[in-house]
């Protein structure tokens, strides 16, 4: 029989390529949704109608329906992802960051315990690097203490150690990975790289003057989503029960990021000033195409993660460099370089028909 996997947030990045994942291994893949008048499933859309591919309307902040679903799923495997997953929104929103972040792990835990899969079922928690915040050693393992920097790390960090908690009182089979930066061309626009690759590719076509950006200094380790689902699916297969670092050892900075953005939407940018004075500038037009802006600058601003993923490499066998960070920024440049392109080529289908209707060429 097929095994059963499921997914909250499902329709995010991770969760997308997560199921794409395990529908190849033969899983019959159960996810998670919240309902909503406006439709965000278009990263899954193209797997709804999949004959081992199923959706339920839940949510993290209602333990009555993650009770319904798990007790009649009744999974081999949860993988949640599902969070309030931007750090500067946690500032905004920090109570619902908390409820969901926090106490929604410990739902997902309590209703696999009380719908007795406990020894059955296996389940990932979606840490982060985040947890490290204002770090104390450079790079970051398995055995680094944390220092949660925003109200998303400090909810994440009750996440780590409820799992932990339940893992050791109950014999539960749960672990945490703790993901490092990871970014795709599914990325959320909001998210600062997939920001800086839309920016770039609509400079790049003339439909935008500037991009404007917090700390430009501040380094990250990133790396390929679509890899990184791989090693979640990895640490549920161990032996054992254990928390991983998911990272690829290599560190840029976000000026780095721009700059190779930048340069594969065709324009290649000097960077001069220092602090909030630092700008962007085209090399071949003058133009200042990237400022800094006070708006983006943290209240608390973690500047410096960097994993080491030498534990998942050795005891999983994964391969934490698969994508590199050029061929990362490559395809997430591309892939905005054509949605910019079918923006422009709508827009001025849009812009014809008006003047037909209005010539009356077309009725």
């Amino acid at each position: 029989m097929n095994r059963i996997a499921l997914i909250t947030g499902v329709t995010g990045q991770d969760g997308s390529y997560l199921s794409e994942f395990l529908l190849e291994k033969d899983y019959e893949v159960h996810g998670i949704i919240r309902r909503s008048s406006v439709d965000y499933r278009e990263r899954i859309a193209h797997l709804e109608g999949h004959p081992r591919f199923h959706l339920h309307y839940g949510d993290l902040g209602d333990s009555m329906s993650l009770m319904s679903v798990i007790g009649s799923v009744r999974p081999d495997e949860i993988y949640n992802l599902a969070a309030q997953s931007h750090v500067q929104v946690s500032f905004d929103v920090p109570e619902n960051t908390a409820d969901i972040d926090a106490t929604g792990v410990l739902r997902v835990l309590e209703a696999v315990r009380l719908c007795g899969l406990g020894e059955s079922c296996r389940i990932y928690q979606a840490s982060t690097s985040e947890l490290y915040g204002k770090v104390e050693e450079v790079p970051q393992n398995e055995n680094t203490p944390f220092h949660p920097y925003s109200p998303y790390a400090v909810a994440k960090q009750y996440g780590f150690w409820i799992v932990k908690e339940y893992r050791e009182a109950y014999g539960m089979f749960c672990c945490s990975g703790i993901l490092f930066n990871h970014e795709s061309e599914r990325r959320g626009e909001t998210f600062v790289t997939r920001k800086i690759t839309l920016a770039a590719a609509r400079i790049a076509q003339g439909r935008q003057d500037r991009l404007y950006l917090g700390n430009l200094s501040s380094l990250r380790d990133w790396g390929y989503a679509r890899d990184y689902v791989e090693c979640m699916w990895l640490i549920l297969q161990n032996k054992k029960p254990e928390d991983y670092v998911i990272a690829t050892g290599v560190q840029h900075s976000v000026r780095e990021f721009c700059q190779l953005a930048f340069h594969y939407a065709g324009m290649e940018l000097e960077f001069t000033g220092e602090g909030m004075e630092e700008k962007g500038i085209d090399k071949k037009s003058g133009k200042v195409l990237v400022e800094v802006s006070p708006d983006f600058y943290r209240p608390t601003d973690v500047v410096n993660l960097w994993g080491d993923p030498s534990k998942a490499r050795k005891e999983l066998g994964w391969n934490p460099v698969k994508t590199s960070f050029e061929e990362l920024v490559r395809l997430m440049v591309e892939h905005d370089m054509k949605k910019v392109s079918m923006e422009r080529a709508k827009e001025q289908i849009r812009t014809n028909l008006e003047e037909y209707l209005e010539k009356g060429i077309i009725k």
